[in-house]
């Protein structure tokens, strides 16, 4: 039997690409979309490439589809999924509004009160490579950050092999679509071409996402992150470069082990044997990684490569929808690359 979907705010750039991607999918199908401001028009007026999904917009999701995806923003997300959350359906939550588990944290970092904090520990942080066996018993997963998607899969397997200290670096570079659909001047093309800015300094939001999950395989040693994001003229993808310093020998084929062993079950991690570049990941699921120790100073670097609205966000939504519905996690995914 085929598994209705629906997929809440499918006019924003994460929405319109879960349903760009579940069109395709042979097992489940696109049955409601909502959009606030463009209720009644046809998706295919909105986005003309979607128009092939021949579904108008709703105020609200009807038709009891079998699983949920929300892509609103923060706070107004987890506001919806209270409303929709019960034992039938399961619900993807494409907003950050479930995957800090410490709801002081989170609400110092998003500066609103959570409207229904009773249910993140009912979710699972929907990271595939590290939590399949969680995400497959949950109905409500957390989709990671896009920077923190990087950013975990880069280190965790230092921080669990205690081979570096618990204090990273990490410079993001990141492309426009990260911030939405947006008419702010400062993301406007005369300000963004042929120019480039570091941002959020002062506390970017996934920091604390990144900390928490490295946090996780630390063994009680408290990883710290410095984490600094920089906008750079193109429109997808993010290019995360790792810096730790090493407190065991190891060479670099000894660390390319380690991370092939590490991520041998998961079908979208790349280990790659030189720098990947964002264009290799442009419009796939794939995450490529490259780490490489420096003997001369002893410090690892490890270098990724995603698309931020593919593995970032609607990609690893339909992984862990795979996931959560006992299809093969790949299934709807085997994309590759658009190059150049």
């Amino acid at each position: 039997m085929t598994t209705k979907i629906g997929i809440i705010n499918v006019t924003g750039y994460a929405g319109s690409e879960i349903a760009r991607i579940l069109h395709n999918h042979p097992d489940v199908e696109i049955s409601s979309i909502t959009g606030r401001s463009s209720a009644g028009k046809k998706i295919g007026e909105v986005y003309p490439h979607l128009s092939d999904i021949n579904l108008n917009i709703s105020d609200e999701i009807s038709g009891d589809p079998d699983v949920i995806f929300s892509a609103l923003p923060h706070a107004a997300s987890a506001e919806k999924i209270q409303q929709l959350i019960n034992d039938k359906v399961k619900i993807i939550d494409i907003s950050a509004d479930f995957r800090l588990k410490n709801i002081d944290v989170w609400e110092s970092t998003y500066n609103i009160k959570h409207p229904c904090p009773e249910n993140i520990n009912k979710s699972i942080y929907g990271l595939p490579e590290i939590y399949k066996k969680e995400i497959k018993n949950t109905n409500l997963v957390a989709n990671p950050g896009c920077f923190p998607t990087g950013a975990i899969l880069a280190n965790a397997p230092l921080i669990k092999e205690k081979i570096v200290e618990p204090t990273i670096i990490n410079d993001s570079k990141t492309g426009i679509s990260g911030a939405g659909r947006t008419s702010k001047l400062e993301f406007g093309y005369s300000e963004i071409n042929e120019n480039s800015t570091a941002y959020g300094l002062s506390g970017h939001r996934h920091q604390p996402e990144i900390e928490q999950e490295l946090n996780n395989f630390s063994n009680k040693q408290k990883v710290k992150v410095t984490f600094v994001p920089h906008l750079i003229p193109m429109t997808r993808g993010i290019l995360g470069t790792n810096y730790s310093m090493l407190i065991k020998n190891i060479h670099q084929k000894e660390i390319m082990d380690l991370y092939r062993d590490f991520y041998r079950e998961s079908p979208f991690v790349k280990i790659s044997e030189v720098p990947p570049t964002t264009k290799q990941t442009w419009g796939n699921n794939n995450c490529i990684i490259y780490p490489h120790v420096n003997q001369q100073n002893g410090i690892v670097v490890v270098i990724t490569a995603l698309d931020n609205l593919v593995k970032g966000a609607a990609g690893a939504a339909v992984q862990n929808m795979n996931i959560m519905l006992n299809i093969p996690e790949e299934t709807g995914l085997e994309q590759l690359a658009i190059y150049p």
